[in-house]
């Protein structure tokens, strides 16, 4: 059983939410909340119970995951970055950080989880 069980998504496209949603339960996780911005974000994070989040790095309106990193950075909760761009979209502090790359398989996310459990 993976020992982060309990994953933010965070994610602006609803189809790529709900896909996500889809291969968690598959791999035998629950999703501890999804967000579509940094403010839905860090308000599920503050609630408590996430134990490992999926940051897409470009969000609506302009906006970028960095605030919702440095917070679960800060509390020492594991994260991925998850992007369809080049490994230039991520900013400088971010990019130690495991990344995800869209289009995702769900073996893919197996396995970039995997590699946070561990």
């Amino acid at each position: 059983m993976p020992s982060l069980r309990r994953v933010l998504i965070v994610e602006d496209e609803p189809l790529i939410a709900m896909m996500l949603e889809d291969f968690l339960d598959a791999l035998d996780r629950e999703v501890a909340g999804t967000a579509d911005d940094v403010a839905g974000a860090l308000a599920v994070i503050e609630q408590g119970g996430v134990e490992a989040a999926i940051l897409d790095v470009n969000l609506r309106g302009g906006e970028q995951s960095w605030p919702i990193a440095a917070r679960l950075a800060e509390l020492g909760i594991p994260f991925m970055l998850a992007t369809g761009g080049a490994g230039d979209s991520i900013a400088e502090a971010w990019r130690d950080r495991p990344v995800l790359s869209k289009p995702f398989t769900m073996d893919a996310v197996e396995k970039a989880l995997a590699g946070l459990d561990s």
